[in-house]
């Protein structure tokens, strides 16, 4: 309708008036008001930069590669973060440890926020004796402690599974125990939350407008009611990554974790711990894993709690 067409019908337009936001970018500036989480955000992007761009400065030859001559290097300009007990460079092996601890932490997030979310919309659509049922297997699920599961599930397994040839890297087997096991021992608090979503939404009009018109129940959940809970999940996940990070990082440095000839910023830690002589004499060590296990945690928490904050549909500060 044009400026005229409005006059003529009645409304007062004003041809200088900004159109209203979407909802996608009320959900932006929000997002940007919250400076910590930016500079989060800002923070995860170099990570990953880091992590994977770095891959193609140095070779995972190069990153395991030892030089007994070198060994307990301080930081140099040949060594910028120095060298370990046997000569590697620090540098080289924080790159590809970090590639390990963010796979490892996206991979569980994922595998933890498809059950929870699984579990939690079926729970929350159908209601009745599914919804008893999955909610006590659920309270079941938290009486397992899930580093006491890791600890024991890594010692098991150690050893046992083959490494993993994947783009021209070689894994250690026990990544994907861990993985599997952080993922299938966390969903349980994003289950819950996800039942409590479709509990409110399930008797929305267009929900029984959805029904009233023959749509059938999946459809109904995943095209219906799933987006509209999405806010929720993704903070979830979001949290989930740091969680899965640090809970990677608590085995390894229990030696338990990731084995050779894969690196994490977890298991470096661990080799840094096992001579209490080095905290002292050889602080590169250990500050330097440690330094990017704490700046990843915190990022990924800043932002987790920016896009609470952005997605939260009572909020009106744009």
């Amino acid at each position: 309708m044009s400026t005229i067409e409005a006059n003529v019908a009645g409304f007062a337009v004003d041809p200088t008036e900004a159109p209203p936001l979407s909802l996608g970018q009320m959900t932006w500036r929000r997002f940007l008001r919250h400076k910590m989480a930016v500079a989060g955000a800002i923070m995860i992007i170099l990570l990953f930069l880091y992590s994977f761009g770095g891959s193609f400065l140095y070779t995972e030859d190069f990153a395991n590669a030892t030089d007994t001559a070198n060994r307990l290097q301080p930081p140099s300009a040949e060594h910028l973060f120095g060298t370990d007990q046997i000569g590697r460079d620090i540098l080289a092996r924080t790159i590809y440890g970090g590639q390990i601890s963010l796979i490892i932490g996206s991979a569980a997030v994922l595998l933890q926020t498809l059950v929870g979310v699984i579990i939690g919309a079926i729970a929350g659509y159908y209601g009745g004796l599914i919804d008893s049922l999955l909610m006590r297997f659920t309270e079941a699920m938290f009486n397992i402690p899930q580093l006491f599961l890791l600890i024991v599930m890594a010692k098991t397994f150690a050893g046992k599974i083959a490494n993993v040839q994947l783009f021209g890297r070689t894994f250690s087997g026990s990544v994907v125990i861990i993985i599997v096991i952080i993922g299938l021992t966390s969903w349980m608090y994003l289950a819950r939350i996800v039942r409590a979503e479709f509990l409110s939404l399930k008797e929305n009009e267009f929900v029984l407008a959805a029904k009233a018109t023959g749509t059938s129940n999946l459809q109904i959940i995943f095209r219906h009611i799933l987006p509209n809970s999405a806010a929720p999940i993704i903070v979830s996940a979001t949290l989930g990554i740091a969680n899965a990070i640090l809970s990677e990082s608590y085995i390894s440095f229990l030696g338990l974790g990731v084995e050779p000839p894969t690196a994490t910023w977890g298991n470096m830690l661990d080799r840094a711990a096992g001579n209490f002589n080095l905290i002292s004499t050889a602080p590169w060590y250990w500050i330097t894993p440690g330094m990017f296990i704490v700046l990843t945690v915190l990022s990924i928490n800043f932002v987790g709690d920016g896009l609470r904050d952005a997605l939260d549909p009572r909020s009106r500060s744009v």
